[in-house]
């Protein structure tokens, strides 16, 4: 583990600063800042994964190209190594989702559910994956008839999604002064039960997306959004 950290730490390194330049000097903070260790490496492993490819010249970019393969942040897995195998037929619903009302869904999750001031009240509320006292673990706003989705999962469940994303559309950006994952285009998506079974009924093809966490809870805003437009939604969450 020292000797990984200590490789992690001389790739911080070769991060240039091309435009913007303080992006660089952000991760290289947060690679030597002395955090929990837990925090920490979740920091090193997915700051490096997402940003080397960026921000390192050709040469050095297919190195990060190398370690890119699996990406775990905020409760999903994104595969980046590979062409995704795109679903096909109608996909099955999340693991005994349902609809429920805003109150209704609050008392189900146990986490606090946030409305997007940007998209205002949700058209339809969904909970999904229930333990055996009945706690669901995903709550999904739905807006613009479905085609608009925000998933809010406790975070410190990993993984809960899976995506597969080939080439450059895997980007770092930031939500509300913390990391986050853009997903600039369609891409294959999956649920992982609490067993960590890949739910392969539940493949679909996913549109854009972005993913973040806050206070413990991971969420993943997906629809016909731009990056600009999915941040200024997900800075938004009362």
């Amino acid at each position: 583990m020292d000797d990984l950290e200590r490789e992690l730490r001389d790739l911080a390194g070769w991060l240039q600063t091309p435009d913007p330049p303080d992006v660089a000097a952000r991760v290289r903070a947060r690679l030597t800042a002395p955090v929990r260790r837990r925090r920490r490496w979740r920091y090193l492993v997915a700051v490096l994964v997402a940003l080397l490819v960026a921000l390192l010249p050709p040469g050095r970019a297919a190195i990060a190209d190398a370690v890119a393969g699996l990406l775990r942040f905020a409760g999903i897995t994104i595969a980046t190594s590979a062409e995704p195998a795109l679903p096909t037929g109608t996909p099955s619903p999340l693991p005994a989702q349902r609809p429920a009302g805003l109150v209704e869904a609050q008392r189900q999750v146990r986490f606090p559910i946030r409305l997007p001031a940007k998209l205002g009240p949700p058209e339809q509320v969904l909970v999904a994956d229930p333990d055996p006292t009945g706690a669901c673990r995903v709550a999904t706003l739905l807006y613009r008839g479905g085609a608009l989705r925000l998933d809010a999962f406790d975070g410190r469940l990993d993984p809960a999604f899976h995506k597969q994303a080939s080439g450059p559309g895997v980007e770092w950006v930031e939500v509300d002064g913390d990391f986050a994952v853009w997903i600039g285009g369609p891409h294959a998506v999956a649920y992982v039960d609490r067993t960590g079974t890949v739910r392969v009924e539940t493949a679909r093809l996913a549109a854009s997306t972005l993913i973040w966490e806050e206070a413990g809870v991971t969420y993943r805003l997906e629809g016909d959004l731009t990056r600009d437009e999915a941040v200024e939604v997900a800075n938004s969450l009362d």
